[in-house]
């Protein structure tokens, strides 16, 4: 006779570990909870951490929606270097100064990245191009030209600033690379511009604050862990 499928259904707001990916996560809670049903709202890159909305059960229903809420992280952009994979996935390329922008011109440069923005994904993306994924091309030496696309972008605050780290609080809709964004704040300051840390501090309305530690997630998962979306998934 086959095994049944966990009855387990709602959210479960993860804190992605470094290193794992969105699909590594999807893993571990299918196979901790024996086999439920689960879908993530929202990649992560493997070197981000923070808030992953996976949906169990009946709430996969809703993954479509969470996609397209607003996401909020806080990125560490270094300014002396650039990257081939626009963060530390590559080794980091010195770039050459002319001059050190001041805290204004930085703000300035941020500001002018606020709105409806055209922005060009790294190539080394999870993008599909003629059947294959942008970063196998990329990784294979192939030339890969990816087209540039409107994403919305509500705010960019800077946290910290001291040459060459740049610290920023960014609210963005969906399809908004973090990583893409780090490399055009340095372009348009005429320096570096790379991506060494980030963090998806909310997804909707869903913050860190509820996110819990996969670690802590084992073979016991019960229903109670899982947050009700009541008649919305259906």
């Amino acid at each position: 006779m086959k095994n049944r499928r966990p009855d387990l259904n709602g959210i479960l707001v993860l804190d992605k570990p470094l290193g794992w990916t969105s699909a590594d996560c999807c893993r571990y809670i299918r196979k901790g909870t024996g086999g439920a049903k689960v879908g993530h709202a929202g990649t992560l890159d493997p070197l981000a951490t923070g808030v992953l909305v996976l949906c169990l059960g009946r709430a996969t229903k809703l993954i479509d929606g969470l996609m397209a809420s607003e996401k909020r992280y806080l990125a560490e952009v270094d300014l002396a270097h650039t990257s081939p994979t626009d963060d530390l996935e590559a080794p980091p390329v010195a770039a050459v100064i002319g001059s050190i922008p001041s805290e204004t011109e930085v703000r300035a440069a941020c500001a002018r990245f606020v709105g409806e923005v055209m922005q060009t994904p790294p190539v080394y993306s999870a993008i599909w191009v003629d059947g294959e994924r942008s970063y196998d091309l990329a990784r294979r030496g192939e030339g890969v030209a990816l087209a540039a696309r409107r994403v919305d972008i509500h705010s960019i605050d800077v946290v910290r600033y001291e040459w060459p780290r740049l610290t920023i609080d960014v609210r963005c809709g969906k399809g908004t690379y973090i990583r893409s964004l780090a490399r055009d704040l340095g372009g348009a300051l005429g320096v570096g511009g790379m991506l060494t840390s980030l963090r998806r501090t909310a997804s909707g309305r869903f913050t860190e604050a509820e996110a819990r530690d996969p670690s802590a997630i084992t073979q016991g998962l019960v229903q109670a862990d899982l947050l009700d979306v009541g008649a919305e998934a259906g």
